[in-house]
């Protein structure tokens, strides 16, 4: 009875099309061209070097897709029990026709073949998008993105602003932020004359979110308006040998400047919390960073406090942290529970804690999933995993425990699968 009324469920999820709120997609090639991009996902490449593959064969210069493609199928069969080896095998079975169970090596090259095949018809976008049952996702778009050559009611804008925050003291990233906005940032005044113009841009794009990612130290606050003109005065004369303190200030500066803008442009504020930048330092691309336990969310009762009309979807890379995020989404109207971030992104983990949030948190107040995919390809697998964690914590936990009917639980389900992010992410 628990399977077929988990399969019922899992139905009635997958049927309607819904938006992915938070991707890395290249809106002018959102699609894989070959097997290399779907294999070159960090997920893969981290776990096969862990696996025992070197960096050297991984990240050559002078390697031939195909070649890093074979070289990394070598490595499957020790990450065949991983949830990530099982999102591939969904993307060869459903989405490139290759039905097999278990990968071996000499699949790679009648597989490499086939995607290049599929994968060159001109409708091959629109393919993954119907049978992914998406409908739009949303793009993360450095602050100078001229945001050109797309359809943006497809993919959909999203302002990432950690260089600003974090970096503003390289000279690059000054230089970029006064040729998008026209304004050298001197002084406070400079800089909300330069945010504010990003914003406009962004806004009048049709972006829906403004985003960034947090280290587990920081802990925003207000800087007075003569603490960030002398902290901004250091950065545009000395650049990065500016005093730290002033890099930490006009950090703080610009980040809750954003807060601000955020507030009048009615822009949700999407905060990704805890990640540690370098613990690997020999780790393969995108391979080195790792969520840290001494992050807290009482870091930003400030800001919470200070900006109650301000949406804040929360991100928190550590399944030990969820239970705090379910306590602040729980008391704060303004922070809500978003999707199940990087490590926290397996199963075991994703059903803990979406259970945890289900049971705690208002169901006007979740973003059930995101992908944070940076080819199309990965939707189908990643939402069908989530799909099928939803509809087995509905059905034990809903229909089973609680007497809830199937119809209820289902529309539960698709309020926090499908219907929130339209709400929390409005068009304006």
């Amino acid at each position: 009875m628990s399977l077929e009324l988990r399969s019922r469920l899992y139905e009635a999820l997958s049927e309607p099309f819904i938006i992915d709120p938070h991707t890395h997609i290249n809106p002018l090639a959102p699609a894989s061209k070959s097997l290399a991009d779907i294999l070159g996902y960090h997920y893969f490449t981290e776990l096969a070097h862990s696996a025992g593959l070197a960096k050297s064969q991984i990240e050559a210069d002078d390697l031939a897709p195909q070649e890093k493609v074979e070289r990394i199928f070598r490595y499957l069969g020790p990450l065949n029990n991983t949830i990530q080896y099982s999102w591939f095998v969904e993307i060869v079975n459903s989405l490139l026709g290759f039905e097999v169970e278990v990968l071996l090596p000499e699949h790679a090259e009648p597989l490499w073949n086939k995607a290049v095949e599929l994968m060159a018809d001109e409708n091959w976008e629109d393919q993954v998008l119907q049978r992914s049952h998406l409908t739009a996702v949303f793009l993360t778009n450095d602050f100078d993105d001229r945001l050109e050559g797309f359809n943006t009611e497809r993919y959909i804008p999203c302002l990432r602003t950690d260089d600003l925050v974090f970096k503003l003291a390289h000279p690059s990233v000054r230089e970029r932020l006064a040729s998008c906005s026209g304004h050298d940032v001197t002084d406070s005044a400079s800089l909300e004359q330069a945010l504010r113009d990003r914003f406009q841009v962004f806004k009048n794009r049709g972006a829906r979110a403004c985003a960034i990612s947090l280290p587990p130290h920081f802990a925003p606050r207000p800087v007075s308006t003569a603490r960030a003109d002398r902290a901004l005065g250091q950065l545009a004369t000395k650049g990065r040998d500016a005093d730290a303190s002033d890099q930490e200030a006009a950090g703080y500066a610009v980040f809750w400047k954003l807060a601000e803008l955020c507030q009048e442009y009615r822009l949700p504020f999407d905060l990704m919390i805890g990640v540690n930048r370098s613990v690997y330092a020999a780790g393969v691309y995108q391979g080195q960073d790792l969520y840290d336990s001494r992050v807290s969310l009482i870091q930003y009762q400030q800001l919470f406090n200070a900006f109650p009309e301000v949406r804040f979807p929360i991100s928190v890379l550590a399944s030990v942290t969820n239970q705090e995020l379910a306590s602040y989404a729980w008391i704060f109207p303004n922070v809500i529970a978003n999707g199940h971030w990087w490590y926290s992104n397996t199963p075991t983990y994703i059903e803990h804690d979406l259970a945890a949030r289900l049971e705690a948190i208002p169901r006007t107040k979740q973003i059930g999933y995101y992908s944070d995919m940076y080819k199309l390809e990965f939707a189908l697998p990643k939402f069908n995993m989530y799909k099928r964690i939803l509809a087995k914590v509905l059905a034990e936990r809903y229909v089973q425990d609680r007497g809830w009917s199937e119809e209820r639980a289902a529309d539960l389900g698709l309020q926090v699968l499908q219907r929130n992010t339209s709400i929390i992410f409005p068009v304006n």
